[in-house]
């Protein structure tokens, strides 16, 4: 096997991993009031300083598209879950901010989330396979240029 193969072989294996683990996770989600999307959207904001980021900052970490997570801020704006507001350094751009309505759900669905991805990921692999699993992906994500 080539080089090449391999390196294909193993983004395959990654890829279909990802999404069956995505797909099982969508159908235990615990939670009818928000989607998983709009959790991630949740979940990134409160990971970042002041529980705040530019849309464009937030949409490199999330899996949609940029038209897509318009919509979905606008959507979760609309639920009070986020703020929108004009970036004061930069005319063009908007800061996304979390609300307390918005982080007191992702504090409730997050705990149960966390159960059932520690549920499912420990179905599969053992302690030091999951040690070994972040290791190569996070050695993999941060050798791929950013975009």
């Amino acid at each position: 096997m080539t080089d090449r193969t391999e390196a294909v072989d193993a983004w395959e294996a990654l890829y279909r991993a990802q999404v069956t683990v995505l797909r099982r996770l969508r159908t235990v989600f615990p939670d009818d009031d928000i989607s998983v999307s709009e959790y991630d959207v949740l979940f990134n904001l409160s990971r970042m300083p002041g529980h705040a980021a530019r849309i464009r900052d937030l949409n490199r970490r999330l899996l949609l598209t940029q038209p897509s997570v318009s919509r979905l801020l606008d959507r979760i704006a609309a639920r009070g879950f986020v703020t929108k507001s004009d970036d004061p350094r930069d005319a063009r751009g908007t800061i996304v901010t979390l609300t307390e309505a918005g982080y007191e759900i992702f504090r409730r669905v997050g705990s149960r989330h966390a159960a059932a991805i520690a549920e499912i990921m420990t179905s599969s692999l053992d302690q030091d396979e999951l040690r070994e699993l972040a290791r190569l992906t996070d050695k993999l994500r941060h050798g791929v240029d950013p975009l």
